[in-house]
C-alpha cells in the first residue's frame, strides 16, 4: 500500500473533525443567541394590571338631568355600575342632552361652521378622573341603553389630584372612529382596541356623537385598566416602541400636540422659487375660493410653500368664519396671538371647549378680541371655563355688532357678570345653558 493513502486518510479525518467542531460551535452559538433572546424576553418587567372605576366626574358639556338632581346626570358615571348588565331606561345612568338629527333640523338650529375636519364629529364630552395614574391597557365603557355614541377616547398627561400643575398639558387620542349605528338598544360592554401611550394618566375623556341614535344613549360606568410601569413590547412582537418614533406624526394626525399648530401659525420663512407655476395666471378670487375648502392646519402647511400661497393663506378673507373647536387640545394664548393678524375681519368665531386648564388666559383672550372683535357677529364659547367677569366685559366693549353668543356650560362665570351682556344692543340669540345666571334682575336686563 502506497504511503500516500494513509496520509490522505489522516488529512480527511482531520478535515472531517474540523468541520464537526465548526458545526458544533455554530450550533452552540445559535442556541446561546436564542437563549439570550428568550431570556431577555422573559426578563421584561411584568406589571400587575390595575382595574379601577372612575372616581370623579370633572367636566362635561351637557346632560339630560338637572343640576340639582342625580337622575340622568353625568355624575352617575362615577363609581361602580348601578345598572349594568341590565338593559333599559334607568335614571341612575348618565345621559347626554340630545340624540338623533332633530336638534340640527329644527327651525332654531344654528348654521354649522365650515372647514370642520371630517375626522372631528364630536358633539358632547365628559372627563373622568381615576385614583391611580396608569399606562392604559384597556378602557371598558358600560353602555346600558342605545349604545354606539362614543366616537373618541382621550387620555391626559395632567394629574387632576396633583398639587403641582404641569407646565404643559398633553392630550393623546387612545381610540377614534366615525359614528356607527348599533343594531338594538341592548346593553353592552364597549372595549375598543386602544393605542399605547408614553405617559401615565388618570384623566380620561369620552367624546360622543348621538346623531345616528334613535333615542338617548345611556352610560353606566367606565373601567380603566392599566399598569404602573410603562409596558415594553416583547421581542417576539416588536423590537422598537413605535410611540418613540412616530410621536410628531401622531400629533399631526390626531391633533392633540399643543405646540404643533403654533409652529405652523408662526412659520414665516419661505423658500425662494423662480415661479409660482400656473397659480400666477389664476384670478385672485379663484385661488381664494379653492383655499376656502382647506382646514386651518392645511392652510398653515400650504402657506409654507411659496410667497404667493402664503399671501393667500394669511388673507383675512380666509378667516371670516373660524372654528377652533376641533383643535381644542392645541389652542392656547400663543395660538390666538399668531391668529390675530389673520382674523381682523372675522365674523363667526367658535372657541368652544378651548382654553381649559390654563391654556387660554384672560389677558390672552382679551388681547385677541381687542384686535379681532369689531366685526364679530357670532361667538361660540361653550365650556370655556377660563371665562370670568372681565371676559364678558371685554366682549361687550369690543364686539358691538354681536348678534349670537353661546355661553353654555360656562359654569365658572359669577352671576353678577351677566349684567354686562345687557349692554350688547344687537344681541338676538343668547344661550345660557348650565350657567349661574340668576333668575330675576339679570334676565329682566336682557329683555329690556
Amino acid at each position: 500500500m502506497s504511503p500516500v493513502f494513509p496520509m490522505l486518510t489522516v488529512l480527511s479525518m482531520f478535515y472531517y473533525m474540523c468541520l464537526r467542531r465548526r458545526a458544533r460551535t455554530a450550533t452552540r452559538g445559535e442556541m446561546n443567541s436564542r437563549r439570550a433572546i428568550e431570556s431577555n424576553t422573559r426578563a421584561l418587567p411584568i406589571n400587575v394590571e390595575i382595574v379601577q372605576y372612575a372616581k370623579e366626574v370633572l367636566d362635561f358639556s351637557s346632560h339630560y338631568g338637572s343640576e340639582n338632581s342625580m337622575s340622568y346626570t353625568m355624575w352617575n358615571l362615577a363609581g361602580i355600575p348601578n345598572v349594568y348588565p341590565s338593559s333599559g331606561d334607568f335614571t341612575q345612568t348618565a345621559v347626554f342632552r340630545t340624540y338623533g338629527t332633530w336638534w340640527d333640523h329644527c327651525p332654531s338650529a344654528r348654521l354649522p361652521f365650515k372647514r370642520t375636519p371630517p375626522t372631528f364629529c364630536s358633539q358632547d364630552y365628559v372627563e373622568l378622573a381615576f385614583e391611580e395614574p396608569v399606562y392604559p391597557t384597556a378602557v371598558h365603557i358600560l353602555e346600558t341603553y342605545h349604545p354606539g355614541a362614543v366616537v373618541r377616547i382621550l387620555a391626559c398627561s395632567a394629574n387632576p389630584y396633583s398639587q403641582n400643575p404641569p407646565a404643559e398639558v398633553r392630550w393623546e387620542i387612545l381610540w377614534s372612529e366615525a359614528p356607527t349605528k348599533v343594531n338594538g338598544p341592548q346593553a353592552r360592554q364597549f372595549t375598543p382596541c386602544i393605542k399605547q401611550i408614553n405617559f401615565p394618566t388618570n384623566l380620561i375623556r369620552l367624546e360622543v356623537n348621538s346623531s345616528l341614535l334613535d333615542y338617548y344613549t345611556e352610560l353606566d360606568a367606565v373601567v380603566l385598566h392599566g399598569v404602573k410601569e410603562r409596558p415594553v413590547l416583547s421581542l417576539k412582537t416588536s423590537m422598537i416602541d413605535m410611540n418613540d418614533i412616530d410621536e410628531d406624526e401622531d400629533e399631526e394626525k390626531y391633533g392633540c400636540g399643543m405646540d404643533t399648530l403654533n409652529k405652523q401659525f408662526s412659520i414665516v420663512t419661505l423658500r425662494e422659487w423662480p415661479t409660482n407655476g400656473y397659480f400666477d395666471k389664476l384670478p385672485y378670487e379663484l385661488i381664494q375660493l379653492i383655499l376656502s375648502h382647506l382646514t386651518v392646519p392645511d392652510l398653515c402647511r400650504l402657506a409654507q410653500t411659496c410667497k404667493l400661497l402664503y399671501q393667500h393663506c394669511c388673507d383675512p378673507l380666509q378667516y371670516i368664519h373660524l372654528s377652533l373647536q376641533p383643535y381644542w387640545a392645541r389652542i392656547n394664548d400663543t395660538s390666538l396671538e399668531y391668529l390675530q393678524s389673520r382674523c381682523t375681519l372675522i365674523q363667526w368665531l367658535n372657541l368652544s371647549w378651548t382654553g381649559n386648564r390654563g391654556a387660554i388666559s384672560v389677558s390672552g383672550f382679551s388681547s385677541f378680541l381687542k384686535v379681532c372683535g369689531s366685526e364679530l357677529v357670532r361667538l361660540e364659547l361653550s365650556c370655556g371655563h377660563f371665562l370670568n367677569e372681565t371676559c364678558l366685559e371685554v366682549i361687550t366693549e369690543m364686539c358691538p355688532n354681536l348678534q349670537e353668543l353661546n355661553l353654555s356650560s360656562c359654569d365658572k362665570i359669577p352671576p353678577q357678570a351677566f349684567n354686562h351682556i345687557a349692554k350688547v344692543g344687537s344681541l338676538k340669540r343668547l344661550i345660557l345653558y348650565r350657567t349661574k345666571v340668576e333668575v330675576g334682575r339679570s334676565l329682566f336686563d336682557f329683555c329690556s
